[in-house]
């Protein structure tokens, strides 16, 4: 401390201050230095928040299973189906052969052609059978090599009979697909009539 020209005034001359500091003057630096400190770590917090749903929705894309596609499925009548009043249908089974797990869901399209591969009017309605209930419509998660199924019935009268269609082929286009697949049939059905259940994993009948 100095004395200088009046006896009671006294100035602060530590070497470690350089000058007398000014009231408060401690509490505005420090503001200063805490509100950017407080906006990085905001700004940080905030990063990690983005990067944490960037990751999430990462990880959910890559669980979403794929659509199973027309090329990735074979299809097949498995069995032939018989029944009184001139009913007949057969079980139609979709094989997984994509080489990966894919996704089927709801009714396949069905259509009929003749031997030339010419398309003959046809109708199909989606849900119960002559020989299955629609069980509703759930999503089918198939393995490299599993099957699903549904159930197709039609009527089918003599030869000549009106309004009979005398179909060679029978035209299946999965569900949600675009394409299509064209099987044997060799029948007659009634005015072009179809029924289909959705795709399960299988269905019982005997």
């Amino acid at each position: 401390m100095a004395m200088t020209g009046s006896p009671n005034e006294i100035t602060d001359t530590d070497p470690t201050m350089g000058t007398a500091a000014k009231p408060g003057r401690k509490g505005r630096i420090a503001r200063r230095i805490a509100v950017p400190l407080a906006a990085l770590a905001l700004t940080g917090a905030v990063g990690a928040v983005t990067m944490a749903q960037a990751s999430a929705a990462g990880t959910s894309a890559k669980a979403a299973t794929p659509t199973c596609s027309t090329s990735g499925l074979s299809v097949s009548l498995s069995k032939r189906l018989a029944g009184g009043m001139n009913h007949a249908g057969a079980i139609l089974d979709l094989k997984n052969t994509s080489g990966h797990t894919c996704a089927l869901r709801g009714y396949p399209g069905l259509g009929l052609q003749d031997a030339k591969g010419k398309s003959l009017t046809s109708k199909t309605s989606w849900g119960n059978t002559w020989y299955a209930q629609d069980p509703g419509k759930t999503t089918l998660t198939l393995k490299n090599g599993q099957r699903a199924q549904a159930v197709i019935a039609w009527t089918h009268a003599n030869t000549g009979t009106p309004e009979a269609r005398h179909a060679a082929k029978l035209v299946v286009t999965p569900p949600a697909s675009t394409t299509h697949k064209t099987l044997k049939l060799d029948e007659w059905v009634d005015n072009g009539l179809l029924s289909v259940t959705p795709v399960a994993y299988a269905y019982k009948v005997s």
